[in-house]
């Protein structure tokens, strides 16, 4: 769809200067025309025709409150993939075997999918997780649970759903497929239910990091997310993260997302197709 109107340079500011104060999300001139797109959706559905007005709306008190959270919708991606970036979950796996023939499950492992959009991340760590307990553990869904988390209501309502068109299980085995997903009639594929059990969505501002109440996690997943972030707010983000892992936890984050960053309490792993570290301990 084509934007009702051209943002003004100082419309472009006032929405640019919102989305990082409120979410952290920074927008640059190369995304002026998504922002756009995404606003005039909006505005049409409420029969608004100025960016100026809308604007108004979104900080309005406790009524803008909810027009910002119909906006967020709009305006997070949730482009993705069962699988996505196969080296980081080929990391996973080994990382879950090693686990498993060291020490066995003495708690039921904990993951974390931080951004989680759409739900394919979540429930692709829930395989793995299968995969790897299923040979070796009676009842092994009941060995481990995701949390995912997002920003997007309307993203964490899909994933409860779990249901997914075809093109979104494209990287998955055949095999797979078969054991986690049942096929519907109209070429779409929902979740086992036994499987998505174990995966719990809830909304989560990664700016509220601090107040989140997960802690003790054996995995965390954060990919495809810091990119959106500035440099020094994307390092305050991962150390949040890494406060939040047990002692051996392994958190993965995306390619290229971050250069540099340290943590006195992180290893880096030797992958030279994936990013991620453990928590020493």
């Amino acid at each position: 769809m084509k934007p009702s109107a051209e943002l003004s340079a100082a419309e472009f500011h006032d929405w640019q200067r919102l989305l990082e104060q409120r979410c952290g999300l920074v927008l640059d001139e190369q995304r002026r025309r998504f922002l756009q797109i995404g606003l005039s959706a909006r505005m049409g559905e409420l029969g608004l025709s100025d960016y100026a007005s809308y604007y108004r709306r979104v900080v309005d008190g406790p009524r803008g409150a909810l027009e910002w959270l119909q906006l967020l919708d709009r305006l997070t991606v949730q482009e993705t993939c069962f699988f996505r970036h196969a080296p980081s979950f080929a990391l996973l796996e080994r990382y879950l075997r090693a686990r498993l023939a060291e020490e066995g499950v003495q708690r039921p492992w904990a993951f974390w999918s931080v951004g989680c959009s759409t739900g394919e991340e979540p429930y692709s760590l829930a395989i793995t997780a299968m995969e790897v307990l299923g040979s070796e553990i009676a009842a092994p869904a009941e060995r481990f649970g995701v949390t995912a988390t997002d920003i997007s209501r309307g993203a964490l309502e899909k994933l409860g759903r779990g249901l997914y068109p075809a093109a979104k299980l494209e990287r998955l085995e055949a095999a797979l497929r078969e054991r986690y997903f049942i096929a519907q009639p109209d070429g779409r594929y929902r979740i086992l239910p036994g499987l998505a059990s174990r995966v719990c969505g809830t909304r989560l501002n990664v700016l509220d990091l601090a107040k989140a109440p997960m802690s003790g996690m054996d995995v965390i997943f954060c990919q495809n997310l810091l990119i959106y972030f500035r440099r020094w707010r994307r390092r305050e983000i991962l150390n949040r993260l890494a406060e939040r892992l047990a002692p051996g936890g392994l958190l993965v984050v995306g390619v290229g997302e971050v250069v540099g960053w340290q943590h006195p309490d992180l290893v880096p792993v030797a992958d030279p197709r994936a990013l991620a570290f453990t928590r020493r301990g």
